[in-house]
């Protein structure tokens, strides 16, 4: 894949430069280089494999092995509370990191700081006997989590121009599908151990982000004006007016229904193998790990071909209509033959149109930013809780739908309603074709 010229991009954007900020001028990152295109794949990749891990299988199998009758209403716990407190940690992390003073740049810091916290309390939670620590251990986990993931994803507004965005788009997709398909594996494998495969989590995750930093230096932001943070600003700023930025409004509630449409099934998805197909707690965990890797490599090619075919022709809104056909053929599947087989061939067709989704969708988002420039980490971390909020408010949802709704059957309905609607959403956009 050919990187762009960073002159070239400095004119068409006005936001990239081929030479460091001096002192007292605005905090500006480095145009990619060659190396930043992996890197960002393998620290996407390694930070939803252990989203992916954790999500999928060691959480709610910990919480099962913990209290098998209450099983649902305890991991509706875990993951509501943990909404509570992670509401705001992107958009914090993005408005701290916009405004960070330090010779390491504008998000090493935070990353780093995210990956080390996260990272050093896996090492405990598999050991946890209690719900309440168990709660307490998950929240800052996902706080911390969200503080390395916030800055790696402003990446690709910092370093990449516009029409280069889809490519950088289609690697974080990349490492999001591939990242979720390793992490399953992994947990799968050691779903017997689950002490060990948080370990093995919480060592990658400080390993690959502090390699990521090392090779992909940041210019010094130390002696860089910077706006002075302010709380009441912060809260305030959360209010982007949908009047004057109608795009931002219209995107931020696109990707908040399609997300809560998709994780409201794929967060209790060991249960429904247990509870709606019947099978063992331990045939579960493996056919978790079967629903993952059937999928994989038409999913990847879906990512990869969307990312690099919306750049070529200038076009993202088609390709998010199309993920949201595939999606709700892929999810009517198991409500028509509610058995393994239906299970697959959602796996499949919903891997593909979620994959075509998320990496088109991420450069979108890029592109209806009120403020590309100084504040574009806070404004992607305010985008980004249009993904954090609908996903940890699944499995309380998904909790409510099962007991009171309708039973399993009815997730799938709940989830075809809302791609639904989030394409319907999409359409109003008028600054992105």
């Amino acid at each position: 894949m050919t990187l762009p010229d960073p002159a070239a991009e400095m004119a068409a954007t006005g936001t990239i430069s081929a030479t460091p900020p001096g002192a007292g001028e605005p905090a500006a990152s480095p145009p990619a280089q060659r190396r930043l295109l992996p890197s960002m794949l393998v620290a996407s990749l390694t930070l939803f494999a252990t989203y992916g891990g954790l999500i999928a299988i060691l959480l709610p199998s910990q919480i099962a092995l913990l209290d098998p009758d209450d099983k649902v209403a305890n991991l509706a716990i875990v993951t509501t509370t943990s909404f509570i407190f992670t509401l705001f940690a992107q958009p914090l992390a993005g408005a701290f990191s916009d405004r960070t003073r330090s010779r390491f740049g504008r998000r090493a810091p935070w990353m780093v700081m995210g990956a080390l916290v996260g990272g050093i309390l896996l090492f405990g939670m598999g050991s946890l006997q209690d719900v309440f620590w168990i709660t307490v251990f998950w929240v800052v986990i996902q706080v911390a989590l969200n503080f390395l993931q916030a800055p790696l994803t402003t990446i690709t507004a910092d370093r990449f121009p516009r029409s280069k965005r889809g490519g950088a788009s289609a690697m974080i997709g990349l490492g999001t599908q591939l990242g979720m398909t390793v992490g399953v594996m992994i947990a799968a494998a050691l779903g017997a151990q689950i002490g060990i495969g948080y370990s093995v989590f919480g060592v990658a995750i400080i390993v690959v982000t502090l390699l990521f930093v090392l090779l992909n230096h940041d210019w010094s932001s130390k002696h860089a004006a910077v706006a002075p943070f302010s709380w009441s600003a912060f809260f305030t700023g959360f209010w982007i007016n949908p009047r004057r930025h109608p795009d931002f409004a219209w995107a931020f509630g696109a990707r908040f229904l399609l997300i809560l449409g998709y994780f409201v099934v794929a967060a209790y998805q060991l249960y429904l193998l247990t509870d709606y197909i019947g099978m063992s707690l331990a045939e579960a965990q493996g056919a978790t790990l079967t629903l993952t890797l059937i999928p994989l490599i038409p999913t990847m090619a879906a990512i990869l071909l969307s990312g690099w075919w919306s750049d070529r022709i200038g076009r993202r809104k088609v390709f998010i209509y199309v993920a949201s056909a595939f999606m709700v053929v892929g999810l009517l599947m198991p409500i028509l033959m509610p058995n393994m087989t239906g299970m697959i061939i959602m796996s499949v067709i919903n891997g593909i149109g979620f994959g075509l989704y998320m990496s088109v969708d991420a450069a979108l988002m890029t592109e209806v930013l009120p403020s590309e420039g100084t504040d574009a980490g806070k404004d992607l971390g305010i985008l980004n809780v249009a993904t954090n909020i609908p996903q940890a408010m699944s499995p309380g949802i998904a909790a409510l739908i099962i007991t009171s709704l309708g039973g399993y059957s009815m997730l799938f309905v709940f989830a075809i309603v809302f791609v639904i609607l989030a394409a319907v959403a999409t359409a109003p956009i008028k600054s992105v074709r």
